[in-house]
């Protein structure tokens, strides 16, 4: 399988995730990310020993977009870090069904995950296990009873943008697993990871790279956005 590589140095891999493909190894023993971009490396390359690759973040399965990876361990403590305080910066398209009240605002619940079922949900501010998120949305344009969001996370729930979002009545088109009274069975999750900006672990400076979804349905309806931004 092909990945694009989006940024790369001596510290730092930056690539595109394809979407449906786990980040790591998992009960599926699907290929995964993690083990993919490691093989490239080592063939690319022509490493004889073991590739380190330290995996900083994740993205749900069905989500497609940038990820960043670190290539040192003193990279990879660093980020991690990073990640803990909220100081990386990360923004997503989201194509949800409906059109929110507020054109942007802020979105603050308490989540839940269920480790058995892999489901999350919004519970009491007061439950012991409750954890914060927060994101900002942005509706970025309407079609055929469908909006395209712009979404910046805050904090780094699992399966947050589709919990947080559902829980408002607005779920992402083709979720599944939060939103499956209203999407229909074998469409694509419509959310992408579409930029991430950090202050380089090592060199300290500014690193943005951004990623775009692809020329398919439902994101096709917004061809013209994209087409700017692909040339911005």
């Amino acid at each position: 399988m092909e990945v694009d590589v989006l940024f790369e140095d001596n510290h730092l891999l930056l690539v595109e995730k394809p979407v449906n493909i786990p980040v790591q190894a998992d009960r599926s023993e699907d290929r995964d990310l993690l083990t993919l971009l490691k093989q490239n490396i080592k063939v690319r390359d022509e490493k004889q020993g073991n590739v380190y690759l330290g995996l900083v973040h994740r993205l749900d399965r069905p989500v497609g977009g940038v990820m960043v990876f670190a290539k040192t361990s003193k990279s990879a403590s660093r980020l991690s870090d990073m990640m803990r305080r909220h100081i990386i910066e990360r923004k997503y398209v989201a194509v949800v069904h409906g059109l929110p009240k507020k054109k942007q605002g802020q979105l603050i619940h308490y989540l839940l995950k269920d480790h058995r079922k892999n489901k999350v949900s919004v519970v009491s501010s007061h439950h012991p296990e409750a954890k914060k998120a927060v994101l900002d949305y942005e509706v970025i344009a309407l079609h055929k009873g469908l909006s395209l969001l712009s979404v910046k996370l805050h904090t780094g729930r699992p399966h947050q943008i589709r919990v947080q979002l559902s829980a408002i009545g607005h779920p992402i088109f083709g979720d599944q697993k939060y939103g499956e009274y209203i999407n229909k069975r074998g469409q694509q999750l419509a959310l992408w990871a579409h930029m991430i900006h950090f202050e380089h672990p090592v060199r300290k400076e500014p690193i943005t790279v951004n990623s775009l979804p692809p020329h398919e349905h439902p994101w096709n309806m917004w061809e013209d956005i994209f087409i700017r931004k692909r040339n911005s």
